[in-house]
């Protein structure tokens, strides 16, 4: 294990579904620690309402999560290269994310984890996929922090 960064951004493609659970979980556990915050290659769309559904059954609120990109974080004066660590948990956002630190001292580390977006025919199906993603988001903080 790795010892814990003071500050970690989590990224995916749109900042609505794995992002968002990873900074999410990662602050209910360590958020008194570590400086969490997360963002997405784009921002097309809000937070998804299975992620905030499975969220809320560990306890974790994101209704009140605003979706976000990195030009939008670049635009707001948020630097990349401030983090001391970014977790990329798609390919695109892995790319992006190394292509926008290649300058800095940041370490970007990929963790794969299932896009559950589309997958299921029935709302319990989807929820299912849904919790499969937010419990390999969890054990991936687990290993890494702890």
């Amino acid at each position: 294990m790795a010892p814990r960064p003071h500050s970690v951004l989590f990224c995916c493609d749109y900042n609505a579904v794995r992002s968002p659970l990873a900074e999410g979980i990662m602050k209910s556990l360590y958020g008194h620690e570590i400086y969490v915050q997360s963002a997405g290659v784009k921002h097309d769309i809000e937070v998804d309402g299975f992620a905030v559904a499975v969220a809320a059954e560990l306890g974790i609120t994101l209704e009140k999560h605003r979706a976000r990109s990195f030009d939008e974080m670049q635009e707001w004066g948020d630097d990349l290269g401030g983090y001391d660590l970014i977790v990329a948990l798609s390919p695109a956002a892995q790319r992006h994310a190394q292509e926008l630190t290649r300058y800095n001292a940041v370490d970007v580390e990929f963790w794969p984890v299932l896009d559950p977006t589309g997958l299921g025919e029935n709302r319990e199906d989807k929820l299912s996929a849904y919790r499969q993603t937010r419990d390999q988001i969890l054990q991936h903080i687990r290993d890494r922090f702890g």
